[in-house]
């Protein structure tokens, strides 16, 4: 047996350099998927480090590249298909709702005039200022108008002056 022109052997079959090398580059990949998995903490790629994996399993066996690729991509395919989903549940599980969540619906009186045009605008709830727009992105809402909060966009109280209605019942 030749070391330099062969890596492994498997029930007496060598493998050579050229597929000992593609068995280095799925393990490779292997681990590149996993590095960015636990960096994105989202389950973005553990899916493709399984079919890279089990590539890499075909490779040490002696399977063709062409049948190695198609593992990789069958593989990957149906574990990202049959996990995704209970995965992407598990996560919003964890995810917790902040306290701007709790603003919408609450009202509020404008301390700086709201105008989407100029990007100016803030409302005041309890002793913080909130940037706020309005709802409608052509209205302009005045100063001391009191306001609902309908949405929060990044930082931002998108806003709308209350109705008759709505001052009726606040």
């Amino acid at each position: 047996m030749d070391l330099a022109g062969s890596i492994f052997t498997n029930a007496g079959q060598t493998i050579g350099l050229s597929e000992g090398i593609l068995v280095f580059i799925w393990l490779a990949l292997v681990i590149l998927f996993i590095i960015i998995e636990m960096v994105s903490l989202g389950l973005t790629s553990i899916w493709f480090a399984g079919g890279a994996l089990i590539s890499a399993l075909s490779a040490i066996l002696g399977a063709p590249i062409w049948l190695q690729v198609v593992l990789f991509i069958l593989v990957s395919g149906v574990l990202l298909a049959s996990t995704r989903g209970l995965s992407k549940t598990f996560l919003e599980k964890r995810l917790e709702k902040t306290n701007a969540e709790g603003l919408i619906g609450k009202t509020s009186t404008v301390v700086e005039t709201i105008d989407n045009a100029s990007a100016t605008g803030k409302i005041r709830l309890g002793d913080v200022e909130w940037t706020a727009r309005a709802c409608n992105e052509s209205q302009v809402i005045e100063k001391d108008t009191k306001v609902i909060i309908r949405e929060i966009k990044g930082v931002k109280c998108m806003v709308e002056p209350l109705s008759a209605q709505e001052k009726e019942e606040k």
